[in-house]
């Protein structure tokens, strides 16, 4: 028998003592209550006289003898065994990060709730409406993270996480909550590194090419539809086979046009063609992807995703954080973003199956807007890299409002579950209720009702063990942050940006010769090749043109010359016509001489 199975079979031994002794008070105070009944109000029965008196009933068989001291009734949901079965459901053996306390009407110290850091590769959800304190849970498991040396990537989508890059203060409120779950709080601060897309904020600029984002995700980011992404693959895989680099979105623009031109045409025709109009549809989304401001996230010099997995010299793990201040203009391209972050750490990776810690773990805050409006391909893809990138020691948490944000499939990959508040004051918000209460382990609580109760700071959590295996469901009151609640002030940002290593390296822009250099010359001497051969033609036209003027003017020279030998050769005839006569006679021949004259002189002057 294990330890754990000693103290459950420790702790029902002295419940059923407890039980019992209850039992027997309540028949003692019953049976006092009926004999004082018996003698009516305020009477005192008379005692009977010794020798009448009947014998005193036999003592009745002696209860369990009580614990020594029985325990306080729990006045929360679970009784004394469930909350025992909690608190050895929590007590791993290895390295964990503590969550915080169990709630059972009030906090409860002596039972921490915990995940265990090995199984932080067997990735998480962080779930709860807005307000509910998902944030500071993320801060939390970022800063235990980073202690334990395992690096940490976070998206921060409001500038609150970049708190955790500032000692947090201490107040007597915070003092209070920290000691009632038992957490010994002390400013702290992590090792944080600060990124940006494209250089659109202060941090280091995080940049991709066109060529490794991919057709899929950009075919996501653009909204495309199933017979255009298979359009824009067949475009990325002609620029492979002709070793053409797509590093920013005019070289991918560049392409498109070429394709659709009569030598790029040719050049299809062994693997398929693009239609003008798929083409014209695509060329249109990247003019409106651009004027949205995504020309800044492509181009070179593309990130190294390995600098994220960078541990300081003391051996703690450096917390990478993306701040986004405009994602609310282009969400889709954020979500889309980290996701090929995820890919190309893949792709990157070698194997290494479990181990003690994770290598990096990766928190996909606003994880639904990766989700929404994607096509079947890309879920696969993405339920693909989840489950596979684990044996590359990577775990993933993705942060959202509701489970149901996440595909079933993917939400099948995730081992721990911290659930805030959910709120159910629409229909489709009791419906998620009810499909979030399905997805849980059976409890001693009514997670319907709970999970509309919890108050701010506090979660439904259940995780997965060293085993394996789901923990006990567990409502617990979660740790506070060591680090400032409060977002880091700007110049403290800018300095961790000026100390840092990264920033000479990632701060230069460079133009590579690519696609668009290579096509526009190509295209430009197609299109000098195609002027030459249409001056060409049309001087070929012009002098034929020029040739047949030459003959009829020779055939109508030819035709005069007839007429006047006639004329000529018959000079008194009289024909009885008085048109003909006219003609013939030397007043005519002077008139017909000058008429023809002024014809053909000019005709004959413009040929000369």
């Amino acid at each position: 028998m294990t330890d754990a199975d000693a103290r459950i079979e420790a702790a029902r031994r002295a419940l059923e003592e407890a039980t019992a002794a209850l039992a027997a008070a309540e028949a003692e105070a019953k049976t006092e209550s009926e004999t004082a009944a018996q003698a009516g109000p305020g009477v005192v029965p008379e005692p009977a006289a010794p020798a009448a008196q009947a014998e005193p009933p036999a003592p009745a068989a002696p209860a369990a003898p009580a614990a020594p001291a029985a325990p306080t009734a729990p006045s929360g949901p679970l009784d004394a065994q469930q909350l025992e079965a909690v608190r050895a459901g929590y007590a791993f053996e290895g390295a964990a990060l503590e969550i915080g306390a169990i709630v059972n009407g009030e906090a409860v110290a002596g039972v921490p709730v915990r995940i265990p850091l090995a199984m932080t590769n067997r990735h998480g959800l962080v779930a709860g409406a807005t307000g509910t304190g998902k944030t500071k849970t993320l801060q939390v498991l970022a800063e235990q993270l980073s202690a334990a040396g395992v690096p940490v990537f976070a998206a921060d989508i409001k500038g609150d996480l970049s708190g955790i890059a500032t000692p947090g203060e201490p107040s007597d409120k915070l003092l209070a909550r920290t000691k009632g779950i038992g957490q010994d709080w002390a400013p702290a601060a992590a090792p944080t590194e600060v990124f940006s897309l494209g250089g659109r904020g202060i941090g280091v600029p995080i940049r991709a090419t066109v060529s490794s984002f991919g057709p899929l995700m950009l075919s996501k980011v653009l909204g495309l539809n199933k017979t255009q992404e298979s359009s824009l693959g067949l475009v990325f895989h002609f620029a492979d086979e002709q070793g053409l680099a797509l590093v920013d979105l005019s070289d991918l623009r560049t392409v498109l046009q070429y394709l659709t031109s009569t030598e790029g045409k040719l050049e299809l025709e062994g693997i398929g063609g693009l239609s003008k109009q798929t083409a014209g549809v695509i060329l249109r989304e990247l003019v409106n992807f651009s004027e949205q401001g995504a020309d800044i996230f492509f181009g070179e010099t593309e990130i190294d995703t390995r600098e994220f997995l960078r541990v300081t010299n003391e051996g703690r793990g450096v917390v990478s954080l993306l701040e986004l201040p405009g994602v609310a203009s282009n969400p889709a391209l954020f979500s889309t973003f980290l996701m090929w972050l995820l890919a190309d750490l893949f792709n990157e990776l070698p194997e290494v199956g479990d181990l003690d810690k994770p290598k990096l773990v990766f928190f996909f805050d606003e994880a639904h807007l990766l989700f929404s409006g994607a096509s079947k391909a890309f879920v696969e893809q993405i339920t693909q890299t989840v489950r596979l990138i684990r044996s590359k020691g990577v775990g993933i948490f993705f942060v959202t409002q509701t489970p149901k944000d996440v595909p079933d499939d993917v939400l099948a990959q995730l081992g721990s579950r911290i659930q805030h508040q959910l709120r159910a004051h629409t229909p489709d918000d009791a419906t998620a209720l009810r499909q979030t209460v399905r997805t849980y382990p059976k409890s001693g609580y009514d997670l319907e009702e709970v999970l509309t109760q919890l108050a701010t700071g506090e979660a439904i959590v259940t995780v997965m063990n060293e085993k394996g295996a789901p923990s006990p469901v567990a409502w617990t009151r979660l740790r506070a942050p060591q680090a400032s609640m409060s977002p880091t002030p700007e110049d403290g940002l800018r300095q961790l940006v000026a100390s840092s290593s990264l920033y000479p390296r990632y701060s230069q822009v460079l133009d590579p010769q690519s696609a668009h250099e290579v096509l526009t010359a190509k295209m430009n001497a197609a299109a000098e090749r195609e002027r030459a051969e249409a001056a060409a033609i049309e001087a070929e036209k012009q002098a034929a043109k020029d040739a047949k003027e030459r003959e009829r003017a020779e055939k109508a020279a030819r035709s005069r010359t007839q007429t006047r030998t006639t004329t000529r050769s018959r000079p008194d005839a009289g024909s009885g016509n008085v048109v003909s006569d006219m003609l013939g006679s030397r007043t005519g021949q002077t008139i017909v001489r000058e008429v023809v004259r002024g014809v053909f002189g000019t005709l004959f002057k413009k040929r000369r």
